[in-house]
């Protein structure tokens, strides 16, 4: 804490300042300061024509097998929307040692959650489109670059500059 601002630093390493006023006049929470746990949300996308329910068990057993992931509260996996591309769904879980990384746990969990939908043949969506017409007048195939070019004449402009 300085005379004009306090610096606050997150887990991630980012650096906040903020106005000594505004830690005076404004209510501050420490989430950190009574319970070390913290919890972490992974985003996970899978395919319309997959078994929702067993993708999102095998979601919350491949996060119970990692160490660091609390069994109290449970991993819950949560349907969250329908996509564009798939089925978004998300992994929530809870770890008490947020000192020994973050984004490393979430690493191990999405490895492990790649493995098990691999073994059991949900797929993961990738961008598509589906395009409508709206007449159903046939498209004109494009005459080839060759074709047109044979129809042209010489330039003798063109030829001036080539030896033969």
């Amino acid at each position: 804490m300085g005379a004009r601002y306090t610096s606050i630093i997150t887990r991630d390493g980012t650096e906040f300042l903020v106005p000594n006023e505004d830690m005076i006049t404004q209510s501050v929470i420490n989430w950190s300061f009574s319970d070390r746990r913290v919890r972490r949300k992974i985003p996970i996308s899978v395919s319309y024509e997959c078994d929702l329910r067993k993708a999102m068990s095998l979601m919350e057993q491949a996060a119970q097998d990692i160490h660091r992931v609390l069994k109290s509260p449970a991993p819950a996996a949560r349907l969250m929307g329908f996509g564009d591309n798939g089925v978004d769904l998300e992994l929530r879980l809870w770890i008490e040692d947020p000192q020994s990384g973050v984004v490393n746990v979430a690493s191990e969990v999405m490895l492990a959650i790649w493995d098990a939908f691999h073994e059991e043949g949900i797929d993961f969506p990738f961008p598509q489109r589906v395009v409508h017409f709206a007449n159903d007048m046939p498209m004109a195939a494009p005459q080839s670059v060759q074709a047109e070019d044979a129809d042209l004449e010489q330039d003798p402009a063109l030829d001036a500059g080539k030896k033969s």
